[in-house]
């Protein structure tokens, strides 16, 4: 991925989650955008927190949503033209039924998980096993053993993993 650290990963992961806590206030800078500067994204589960994920991403500047991934046809579908209308031909939004075609995909520099929980586990360590960066919400998972291999991959492979604690660690809520 060129050009884009850990910070900025995690800007726009936390903006896509809706995180009010995380780098807030922060700005995008002026500078006019390349092509090797935009985060290209994977979307994993489209209903319910997938939908703030799209929106989030949406409304990040150089965020550039490569696929959304859902088992539900219907639910994919509209969610990519939604996507493709909202972007007016800026680029091309793309559904896909498995997440493991986005991690294929070498032009993919992040996934962002809303997938049913069972799946936030292994969706985070394939991410690290591609390469990518990943944004999961929680929870990360089932039991202690899955949230060690998920850290283990995260050391092996060099990447980012975000785990969203919205309403965990909002000082609103827990203080």
């Amino acid at each position: 991925m060129n050009g884009l650290d850990r910070r900025t990963f995690l800007r726009h992961a936390s903006l896509a989650a809706g995180s009010t806590l995380l780098l807030s206030g922060t700005k995008a800078s002026g500078r006019a955008i390349g092509a090797n500067n935009r985060l290209r994204i994977a979307v994993a589960g489209l209903n319910g927190r997938g939908r703030n994920h799209i929106s989030g991403w949406l409304g990040s500047e150089n965020v550039e949503i490569a696929y959304l991934a859902d088992v539900d046809e219907r639910v994919r579908a509209s969610a990519v033209e939604s996507v493709n209308k909202k972007v007016n031909g800026a680029y091309k939004c793309q559904g896909i039924l498995d997440i493991r075609q986005a991690l294929d995909d070498p032009t993919v520099d992040a996934i962002s998980i809303a997938a049913p929980n069972h799946w936030h586990s292994l969706m985070t360590i394939w991410g690290a096993q591609a390469g990518k960066h990943v944004y999961v919400e929680k929870p990360m998972s089932h039991d202690v053993v899955e949230g060690r291999v998920a850290v283990e991959a995260q050391k092996r492979y060099g990447v980012v993993i975000q785990h969203g604690t919205q309403r965990r660690s909002d000082a609103k809520i827990a203080g």
